[in-house]
């Protein structure tokens, strides 16, 4: 019995680390591809380290590209959406777990079906109700359709189900509004969901591609990876300088994970309670 135990644990750590090599791969590829000199990577077969390491492709990038404005403007879309977000979802989160209306289940019914519908068939509509308020071009027409979303609302409805009633309703009886409650009571009980929605929708927003490709037309106003794609448009043989801006790309969502790992999956597995 013990060896078998043994085996199994042996087994399963084993499976462990291949899968975890298995993830780490492209990330390191992606470095290393980075740090080689103009076409080495480019060789058959390819080097999995360079042979004279280099920064001679960072250094371009900064010089081909204003990084640090377009860096400003992806911190600035993502951190916006991710902290209003974060207040839009979570009320509507408390009110579908503990608020009483009428039509509440059926209405969230409807929105938990509405998560079938691919994204990209909402961008035309959404595209011309923007360019009727005049956000065409404006950071703003990015930050406005990511305030809120039906899958945020789902987790931390998930999680404030789990709050006791009878905790809610002491707070009334002692003379507490519904946003005092909500502020003072709720949000410190949903942290770590709080934090795991933090995440998704910080990398989300940081990576996104399509919208901020489609709503915006002024180079000032480019987002990280946008303004990366054009580079990848006008030298699309330079792989090394390509690595380089997806490396200082993927950086900061990195150091978010590292700095906020706890807490995220603390709130994975709090989201995967049932009502």
């Amino acid at each position: 019995m013990k060896l078998r135990r043994w085996v199994s644990s042996l087994a399963l750590h084993g499976t462990l680390v291949v899968l975890s090599g298995l993830t780490l791969f492209p990330l390191l590829w992606m470095v290393s591809v980075s740090l080689m000199p103009a076409d080495e990577a480019a060789r058959f077969p390819p080097p999995l380290w360079p042979e004279h390491p280099t920064l001679v492709h960072y250094r371009v990038l900064f010089e081909r590209l204003d990084v640090a404005r377009y860096a400003w403007n992806s911190t600035l879309i993502a951190g916006s959406i991710t902290l209003f977000s974060l207040l839009i979802n979570s009320m509507a989160g408390y009110a579908f777990a503990k608020l009483r209306f009428a039509g509440r289940d059926r209405l969230f019914g409807w929105l938990l079906a509405a998560m079938v519908i691919p994204s990209q068939a909402a961008m035309l509509p959404l595209f011309l109700i923007l360019k009727s308020l005049g956000l065409v071009n404006t950071l703003g027409g990015v930050i406005v359709p990511g305030l809120a979303s039906i899958f945020g609302i789902f987790l931390i409805r998930q999680q404030a189900l789990t709050i006791p009633d009878s905790l809610l309703d002491a707070a009334r009886i002692d003379g507490a509004s519904e946003f005092r409650i909500y502020w003072t009571l709720v949000l410190p009980l949903c942290k770590p969901i709080l934090v795991t929605l933090a995440m998704f929708t910080f990398t989300g927003s940081w990576n996104d591609f399509m919208w901020p490709l489609i709503i915006l037309t002024s180079d000032e106003r480019y987002t990280l990876p946008v303004a990366l794609a054009n580079l990848m448009g006008e030298h699309v043989q330079d792989v090394e300088l390509m690595m380089a801006g997806a490396g200082l790309t993927v950086l900061p969502v990195i150091l978010l994970f590292l700095l906020l790992q706890r807490h995220y999956i603390e709130g994975l597995v709090l989201g995967s309670v049932k009502e």
